[in-house]
């Protein structure tokens, strides 16, 4: 074992990961097999038209998945794909966007599949995105909207980073990121002329939170003191916190939109899945977590753990709001704090007037 993994096994972030994160998903399991309520929900698959020449409106519905280039997000392209949608891979690298749209084609070779690059972690990304999304849909003489979006894209900091824009990168990429894409996607979502929906991918680790600093700076990183005279980072932490506000994102744009329009909003939850999430973290650590889940029979492939993604995504408007986990369109309740109303309206007006901050700056940046 190294030194680096020494110091790592020796901090308290190590034993919250190793401790705290498996009673978590014993205890969603424990949910699941025991306690579950009513019948799983059903998927229902979109109606593509196969005619390319049929009128816009009557052409396969599109799909925004982000961190389409591995993992679950590769998986859920891939099999959305097969469904009968027009997917739209979003990913950092442009080469391992063209290697992983290759693949999918080589799979199926009728597949609809458009790949652009995106950083969550960069407001200027997402703004570009959202400009080249847009000129594609208008170049394609589709109607103007997209009828599923993915957030999918995380990642898991073992150091603390600090961004373009100012804030803690884990933070910013898995939720300040997301909120910023969903927001300035949302006018596409609700052009759309069939339902259309948002499906966020949290975590069983949000049950570790027992509380949430609400303020501007709480969502930057200083919540947890992050400095870079810090000898440690507090990863475990950071991201439990990161899966907890997208989930009280999720329940709050639910109650939000689905009253009011044709978006619904679903939370997926895939438990653990044999991803590069941990690609951060010292070798020898990462294959022995691998291990121990394996031996368990906790730990899940891509191809699995989509199942709770894809029953989000496929599952009838009228099941906004739940929390899916565990496959076969089952769902389970999340933590108590997570259905907070209060606390999830107050994260929302903290995490809007982030949003607006981070556009008045590229504004002035470009009148400067």
């Amino acid at each position: 074992m190294d030194r680096e993994a020494l110091r790592m096994v020796c901090s308290r972030e190590f034993w919250r990961m190793a401790v705290l994160w498996t009673v978590s998903l014993l205890y969603s399991y424990i949910l699941l097999f025991f306690l579950r309520r009513g019948a799983p929900v059903p998927r229902r698959r979109p109606m593509p038209e196969p005619d390319d020449d049929a009128p816009p409106r009557r052409r396969r519905p599109v799909c925004v998945i982000t961190g389409a280039t591995s993992g679950l997000g590769k998986a859920a392209a891939a099999a959305l794909a097969r469904e009968g949608f027009h997917v739209v891979l979003a990913g950092r690298s442009s080469q391992l966007l063209s290697e992983t749209v290759q693949e999918i084609r080589d799979q199926q070779p009728d597949a609809h599949l458009e790949a652009f690059q995106v950083d969550l972690s960069s407001y200027k990304s997402i703004k570009k995105f959202e400009t080249s999304l847009n000129q594609w849909i208008k170049d394609s003489n589709m109607e103007h909207s997209i009828q599923l979006l993915v957030n999918n894209a995380g990642i898991l900091a073992k150091s603390y980073r600090i961004t373009e824009d100012g804030l803690d990168e884990m933070i910013q990429a898995n939720y300040i990121g997301p909120f910023v894409l969903t927001n300035i996607l949302l006018p596409l979502l609700k052009n759309s002329s069939t339902p259309s929906r948002v499906v966020n991918l949290t975590s069983f680790t949000h049950r570790c939170v027992s509380e949430i600093n609400l303020s501007e700076k709480g969502l930057s990183g200083v919540r947890f003191g992050h400095w870079p005279s810090r000898r440690s980072y507090l990863l475990a932490s950071t991201y439990e916190y990161t899966k907890f506000c997208l989930l009280m994102f999720s329940y709050e744009l639910h109650r939000q939109l689905h009253l009011s329009s044709g978006v619904s909003v679903m939370a997926a939850d895939p438990g653990v899945v044999q991803t590069g999430i941990m690609r951060e973290l010292p070798p020898c650590l990462s294959w022995l977590a691998l291990s121990v889940l394996r031996l368990l029979n906790l730990l899940q492939q891509p191809d699995t753990g989509v199942d709770a993604v894809l029953d989000a995504a496929l599952a009838p408007p009228d099941s906004s709001g739940k929390y899916f986990f565990g496959g076969k369109g089952r769902t389970i309740t999340s933590s108590q704090l997570s259905y907070n109303v209060e606390v999830a309206k107050k994260l929302w007006a903290e995490s809007l007037a982030l949003f607006n901050e981070l556009q008045n700056r590229v504004c002035e940046l470009r009148t400067s």
